[in-house]
């Protein structure tokens, strides 16, 4: 299955579970979409899809509600940290090609 593809089977899952007044898991999300538990924790997208429904049948005005949310929001930034280190390291890249034809002018 393609990674859009996966994508789109778990957000549809998570949303029928909260359709059904069902609790979003990652346990039940990985049985109803057919992929591994493991899939879905390793894979950060994934992961934020889950976490981000659990949050939905959570109250967020309980003690719960907020920990889920703080936890989810810690996952979403730490994505993101990731993705902006991945940036900056290939722009550290492009500046490096860059530099000796700078040099040779």
């Amino acid at each position: 299955m393609r990674s859009t593809e996966t994508l789109t089977k778990i957000e549809q899952t998570c949303s029928d579970l909260l359709q059904r007044g069902e609790p979003v898991t990652f346990t039940t999300v990985a049985q109803k979409a057919g992929i591994s538990r493991t899939s879905l924790y390793r894979n950060q997208t994934l992961r934020s899809v889950v976490e981000e429904h659990r949050l939905k049948s959570h109250d967020p005005r309980t003690m719960t509600g907020l920990i889920s949310e703080v936890g989810h929001l810690r996952t979403a930034v730490e994505v993101l940290a990731e993705r902006v280190r991945h940036q900056e390291e290939k722009l550290r890249n492009l500046e490096r090609i860059r530099r000796p034809n700078r040099k040779s002018n």
